[in-house]
């Protein structure tokens, strides 16, 4: 079920099992009298469940009018080319950082799906998730970027959304704070575990010195509540939270 974080703001959450381990992922929903914004898309084959979880949260699936990916990884993509191709009539604008535009695009290979890394994954998992998995791998996701983003713009939607470049996941990640409700969509940068905010993960983070520059970097906005696409919503002190978290990574 849809998870209500703000005023005209909704989680969706999504049944994942990429690696042998269920889990469930969070793409944001936020919206206005006539149009909506969906942050990240899920994995392939999710186009029915999420159109699901719009429907509902009382928001037309036809009313989303742009995309916003906060990266190129593929549980965040994955969903770009159905959406696509159901809307591709009405046209759907699609906005990213300009770092992961080429791996979204798929003129470069998706930064995390080295051979090597793959063959880890394979290992761990039965045999009908490794042929799932390979069918995904032996063609990823991809989409068109109409338009790229920048640190420190803000987008005139919703009450105001400043857009914070915070690599280290990925070149290109961003998260996204919703100025009217105190929110980041964080993407990647940080995760709720067991309750607990924490930040990106190691064995998914190739730039960990990045991403804790990034943590610093969320210190200058005033964050009540985050939204993490791994482990769902955490507030109301995510403030201090995110500054303990910044000077535990920084050696502090």
């Amino acid at each position: 079920m849809p998870m209500k974080i703000g005023e005209n703001i909704e989680a969706l959450g999504l049944h994942m099992n990429l690696r042998g381990q269920s889990s469930i992922i969070y793409p944001a929903l936020l919206w206005d009298f006539d149009e909506a914004t969906l942050v990240d898309t899920g994995i392939p084959g999710q186009l029915d469940a999420l159109r699901g979880e719009i429907e509902k949260a009382g928001v037309d699936f036809e009313s989303i009018s742009r995309i916003i990916l906060t990266h190129q990884d593929i549980d965040h993509i994955g969903g770009l080319p159905e959406i696509l191709r159901v809307r591709r009539e009405e046209g759907i604008e699609v906005l990213a950082h300009e770092e992961d535009k080429p791996y979204i695009e798929g003129d470069k290979p998706l930064l995390k799906m080295n051979r090597e890394r793959m063959a880890q994954m394979m290992e761990s998992l039965p045999e009908s998730q490794r042929q799932q998995l390979q069918r995904i791998l032996s063609r990823p996701p991809s989409g068109k970027v109409d338009r790229t983003l920048n640190d420190g713009e803000e987008l005139p939607l919703h009450g105001g959304i400043e857009v914070i470049h915070t690599p280290g996941h990925t070149p290109g990640h961003l998260s996204l704070f919703v100025k009217k409700a105190r929110l980041l969509i964080a993407g990647d940068e940080l995760r709720v575990e067991e309750g607990e905010l924490v930040g990106p993960s190691e064995w998914a983070t190739p730039d960990m010195e990045q991403a804790s520059a990034s943590l610093r970097k969320l210190t200058e906005y005033q964050i009540d509540y985050v939204l993490c696409y791994h482990g769902g919503f955490y507030g109301p002190d995510a403030y201090e939270k995110i500054a303990q978290l910044s000077a535990t990574a920084s050696g502090g």
